[in-house]
């Protein structure tokens, strides 16, 4: 529920709770219920509150960037009683990059600590859209005071009315992370296809204000299509060169 991880854009995740609730068709094949279920750690429907990683980032000595709540929703419901906690610990932790990425944008204005002004410089806040019907919360994330504001266009299932959007408002997306979906072949939890195009677009598109891309992975359905050697096609030396892309948003710290 912490330290190392295997996510290209981070050093470290943090969970301060674990177990979610679906919101719609992008969390239908969920990997935190797909390795829950598979494992049978927990009960992935339940968000409980984590107990020794609660504080992980006060034992990070090396300013780290840091996936907060990569097994559950920083702006879930369920964890509004202990929040304004984690919210003390970001702020003790300015030497850190903290990068809260949320399927609830619509609930972070709500949620947000009294004192936070202009926004904490150390955060960054996103939302995640893989389908047409959550392209809405991006519109939600563009109201948030924020130094940072990305979008991870994964899991990538649709192909995304992204040049739909005016300039003004992808210029408000700083960051767009870029993924197809990973899965099993059966049971359950599989994949959706992603195509190559869909992908294309939505890096022109931010690029066309220049901001900044980062394509995590071709996700299972084109690795196979590609005939790369990793079944979740992270590996970005075997990405069509048009996608072979991974920048970080241009910010002074």
């Amino acid at each position: 529920m912490g330290a190392t991880t295997n996510i290209q854009w981070t050093d470290v995740s943090w969970n301060i709770a674990r177990g979610c609730t679906k919101v719609d068709e992008d969390c239908k094949f969920c990997y935190m219920y797909r390795d829950s279920f598979d494992s049978t750690r927990y009960n992935p429907l339940e968000v409980v509150r984590t107990k020794t990683v609660f504080d992980l980032p006060l034992k990070i000595k090396e300013p780290s960037k840091i996936f907060t709540c990569s097994l559950t929703d920083f702006f879930h419901p369920a964890i509004d009683p202990y929040r304004d906690e984690a919210w003390k610990i970001i702020q003790q932790c300015p030497d850190h990059t903290f990068q809260i990425l949320t399927k609830r944008p619509e609930r972070i204005l709500e949620s947000l600590p009294s004192d936070l002004g202009e926004g904490y410089q150390n955060c960054w806040m996103g939302t995640s859209v893989g389908g047409n019907k959550g392209m809405s919360r991006i519109i939600d994330l563009l109201k948030v005071p924020t130094r940072v504001r990305f979008v991870s266009f994964e899991p990538l299932w649709e192909r995304l009315q992204i040049r739909g959007l005016s300039e003004e408002r992808m210029k408000g997306i700083h960051w767009g992370i870029i993924g197809g979906e990973s899965g099993n072949n059966t049971g359950k939890y599989r994949y959706r296809p992603c195509k190559v195009e869909w992908m294309e677009e939505i890096a022109e598109s931010i690029k066309g204000v220049s901001n900044a891309v980062f394509v995590k992975q071709m996700g299972t359905h084109l690795a196979k299509e590609l005939k790369m050697s990793d079944r979740h096609g992270s590996n970005i030396d075997e990405f069509p060169l048009s996608l072979q892309i991974r920048e970080f948003p241009k910010i002074n710290r």
